[in-house]
C-alpha cells in the first residue's frame, strides 16, 4: 500500500508525502507504483527545473518514500506556479486512486 499525505495551508499545497510500495505487481513491473511515483516526481522537477522553487525535499529509493516541501515565503508568481503543478499532481493522484484504492491510500489535509 502506497500512502500519500496532501497538506494544505491557506488552500494550497504546501507539503506532499509518499511512502511504501503499492504491491499491485512484482517489484520492477508494478504500474500503479511507477505511476504514482512518476507524477509526485515530476511535480518536484517541475518545481525545481521550470518554477525554480527551492523546494526540500527527500527520497529513500529502499523505502519507497519521498517528501517535498514547499518554503513558507514565496512570490505570488512563485505560489501560482507551485499551485498548477501541484494541483495537476493532485488531479493525476485522484484518478489514480479512483482505479487502484485497494493499492492507494490518498489523504488530503
Amino acid at each position: 500500500m502506497t500512502d500519500i499525505t496532501i497538506t494544505r495551508k491557506n488552500n494550497s499545497i504546501v507539503e506532499v508525502t509518499a511512502s511504501g510500495h503499492t504491491g499491485y505487481g512484482v517489484s520492477g513491473e508494478d504500474i500503479v507504483c511507477a505511476g504514482v511515483s512518476t507524477l509526485i516526481q515530476s511535480a518536484l522537477l517541475g518545481l525545481l527545473q521550470v518554477a525554480q522553487i527551492n523546494v526540500k525535499y527527500k527520497v529513500d529509493e529502499e523505502k519507497g518514500s519521498l517528501k517535498l516541501t514547499l518554503p513558507e515565503k514565496l512570490t505570488a508568481a512563485e505560489r501560482h506556479d507551485a499551485d498548477v503543478i501541484l494541483n495537476t499532481m493532485l488531479c493525476g493522484l485522484k484518478d489514480f486512486y479512483t482505479e487502484y484504492s485497494d493499492f492507494i491510500n490518498l489523504e488530503v489535509i
